[in-house]
């Protein structure tokens, strides 16, 4: 089959060809810019690649609700231009094929989990921690979806005992987001986090924050294995830090096999950057085989 893969993010939207196996045989990526002025892009770019359906991975708030009125939209963004906006439904009107959608970080969840390093375990999470955090849940086999989808990055944290940093989110301020994020480093610090290697301080205090914020995961969603991914995690010293934190912070309240091995449970991502589009791929794929069998 050839499917179409679409990775919208918001600076860029990452646009491939692929197939059921995963395989990548074209991309180009294309700014993220109004509505008026990218979609057209969008569209050209897929129309006369012969594909039989597309999957989207999308920035969010999206909705998901395919009784409600506006399943397919991208809703309350921050993102003005985008507020609103049908972008399953036009792209489904122009191409007149399948399309799937869902989160971006729920498609990175579905790329591992599919071809990757969660691939046959039936509860799994995929946290970006970048520019913003993301959480994607596989929860028995399934994409975990509910009233929306996961917002795992505005989990509230307590605050380290000698952080007085008030936090970047302008909603919640001491969510993972607001305390972990990269703004977030480059605000509390002054700089980058790449220009921060050197400074032990800075990853420690990170890994209690993320370590947090995954030992609420492990208590609530209890999954099998934790992919950590974004460009915070190009930090390599700070996954080693993160694991020792998890284990420390659960205090030996959970004994289970997984966690006796934990340089396996918390990983980072194992498909090259590609998990995303791959996830795109096989949201594609679901939907064409799902609209067949409807």
């Amino acid at each position: 089959m050839r499917l179409g893969a679409l990775e919208a993010g918001g600076t860029k939207m990452v646009c491939a060809i692929g197939n059921e196996h995963g395989e990548i045989f074209d991309r180009v990526s294309i700014p993220t810019e109004t509505p008026e002025l990218t979609m057209p892009k969008l569209i050209s770019y897929f129309a006369d690649k012969e594909i039989e359906a597309l999957g989207i991975g999308c920035f969010g708030p999206i909705d998901l609700n395919r009784s409600s009125k506006t399943y397919g939209f991208i809703t309350t963004t921050p993102k003005l231009a985008w507020k609103n906006y049908n972008i399953t439904g036009v792209l489904k009107e122009a191409l007149r094929i399948p399309v799937g959608f869902d989160t971006d970080v729920n498609g990175s969840a579905l790329g591992e989990a599919t071809w990757g390093i969660t691939k046959g375990l039936e509860n799994s999470m995929y946290i970006t921690i970048g520019t913003g955090v993301g959480a994607g849940v596989i929860t028995n086999g399934k994409l975990l979806h509910g009233m929306l989808h996961p917002e795992g990055g505005h989990l509230l944290l307590a605050r380290h005992p000698k952080d007085a940093f008030e936090g970047t989110c302008p909603y919640h301020k001491t969510c993972l987001e607001g305390l972990a994020a990269g703004p977030a480093i480059e605000a509390r610090w002054g700089k980058k986090g790449f220009e921060l290697a050197d400074r032990r301080e800075v990853w420690e205090l990170e890994a209690y924050y993320i370590a947090q914020a995954l030992v609420d995961y492990i208590m609530i969603l209890s999954p099998q294995r934790i992919v950590l991914g974004g460009g915070v995690m190009h930090q390599e010293h700070l996954l080693p830090l993160i694991r020792e934190e998890v284990k420390r912070q659960l205090a030996g309240y959970i004994d289970t096999a997984e966690l006796d091995h934990m340089e396996q449970y918390i990983v980072l991502p194992s498909l090259n950057d590609n998990q995303g589009i791959m996830g795109a791929l096989k949201l594609g794929l679901d939907e064409y085989q799902l609209e067949k069998i409807g």
